[in-house]
Formats: C-alpha cells, structure tokens, sequence
C-alpha cells in the first residue's frame, strides 16, 4: 500500500467531537462507510477534517462478498461515491457472507471452505472491482462453526487471494480466536499465509464465553497479552500497517491511546530488531 505506513485506530462517532481538544493523532484512520454514508450533520465538518489530514482506508460490513445471491450493485456504487467522495483508495472486506435471499442480516456468517466457493468470491471480487475502480482487500473473519469444508482456513484463504487477485486485511486477533476456538495453532497460521497479499493488519480484543467455552470476537474489550504476543510474532514476518480496531464499549480517547502507544512501541522494537 503506497501511502500508509505505521500504526492506525478505527475512527468512532464516540470520541470524534473530542479530537479537536486532544493533541493525539494515529498515522492513518480506518472507516466504515456504512456508518459514515449518512452522517447527522454535527458530525460532518469533524468527520472530514479527520480524514483529509490523514491517510484514510474503508473497512465495510455488509458487502456479503461470499453470498450466493446476486451482487447488490446499488450498494457497491454507492461505497464507490464514499471512497471517491473522500479521496479513500483502499476499501476492505470481509471474507464471510451477511445476506440471505437478498436480506441484510448484519452478521458476518461463515462460509463453506471449499473449492465451489472459492471460484464464487474470486468471480464477485471482480465483479466488485469492476464497480469501485480498486482492488478488493478481504479480511479473516471468526467463526464459531464451520458449515463444510474440504480445505484447511489458511489454504482457502490462499487460494481465494491467489485466484481472485484480492489483497488480504490480516486480522491478528482473528487468527488467535479462531485458532482457540477450533484448535490449530495460530504461528502456523502466520507461517502459512501468503505474506505478499497481506495489505494491512487488524488487532482487536475478545472475550471467553465460559457458557459455551468459546472465545468471541466482540472488539469490546482490551487487547489480551496473548494477542499482543501474536502480534509480535507476526510483525517479525509481515511489514505491513496495523491498527486497533474496537467498536464497542469504547472506552476514553485517553484509553484508546494507551493502546495504541503499546502497539506503536511493539511495531518500533521489531523494526529495531
């Protein structure tokens, strides 16, 4: 990616109105366009200051790039005005589905781990590209049940990048939840990726589920030690951006800013070998 570098943050509506009154500032802010395409107007002027005096990506929710029902290409021409509306070039998916019978579910669901579905995403992935004028970068979802498959998750996400020509969003934490949930081992994930795809990088925080002896995803929660050590392993092979993503119960901009300081020195210690 040409013109992010460093360490990023998700921009949030939660502490948007106090950046004016605070000096921190990431390297680059992520977005998500279906929160921000219809924006009440006191969020406008602060929104755009944000994102014109800092590089900006697009990470989008509701794409549903895995599902079997027609391209939504309504949708996909309006995330095209966004991004050219912003000056954004880089827009990030995530490699699930969400739509059933065209209906919006707003849930990421996962997908079968197959060949049949691998040559369905890469011929959306063009479909889409054809529409924003970028390339597609897809992210690593969690799951939590694996409804078919015939093919290890590192393998097919391989082959979805290679046959498609779409970047990769490495999601750490998604790695490491997964590789609890469904016992494979997240440095062997890291090893086996195609490093040359990855675009930029996630972290985020879950939490464990005693009731169903799960980790979840919820991006709720503070970054565990055992991400941040994947992380770090991970960065010893990847030089890629990173950023935190955390989209609920968002804490003090003050908070956030801890994070991301303790990332940003992580990031520096690697690079410093």
């Amino acid at each position: 990616m040409t013109n992010l570098k460093g360490c990023g943050l998700g921009l949030r509506s939660d502490f948007l109105l106090d950046l004016k009154h605070n000096n921190f500032s990431p390297d680059w802010w992520e977005v998500t366009p279906e929160n921000w395409m219809h924006m009440p107007r006191v969020y406008e002027k602060a929104f755009e200051q944000a994102v014109f005096s800092k590089p900006t990506v697009a990470h989008g929710l509701s794409l549903s790039i895995g599902s079997i029902d027609k391209l939504n290409k309504e949708f996909v021409k309006k995330i095209k005005e966004f991004l050219d509306r912003y000056n954004i070039e880089f827009y990030s998916e995530h490699l699930s589905f969400s739509s059933l019978n065209n209906m919006q579910t707003y849930e990421l669901l996962p997908l079968p781990m197959t060949k049949r579905m691998v040559n369905i995403i890469s011929d959306r992935v063009k479909e889409v590209e054809d529409i924003i004028q970028r390339n597609l970068i897809l992210e690593n979802a969690t799951y939590y049940l694996i409804p078919y498959a015939n093919m290890r998750e590192v393998d097919f996400i391989n082959e979805v990048l290679e046959k498609s020509g779409a970047k990769m969003l490495l999601d750490v934490n998604n790695v490491f939840v997964n590789s609890v949930n469904h016992s494979f081992k997240a440095r062997d994930f890291i090893d086996q990726i195609d490093k040359s795809k990855i675009a930029y990088m996630h972290i985020a925080g879950h939490y464990f589920d005693e009731e169903s002896n799960l980790r979840i995803d919820s991006h709720g929660m503070p970054i565990c030690s055992g991400v941040w050590k994947l992380l770090e392993y991970t960065l010893k092979q990847i030089n890629a951006p990173v950023m935190i993503e955390r989209d609920n119960n968002i804490p003090p901009l003050s908070e956030l800013e801890k994070e991301y300081l303790h990332m940003k020195n992580i990031v520096k210690e690697v690079q410093n070998g």
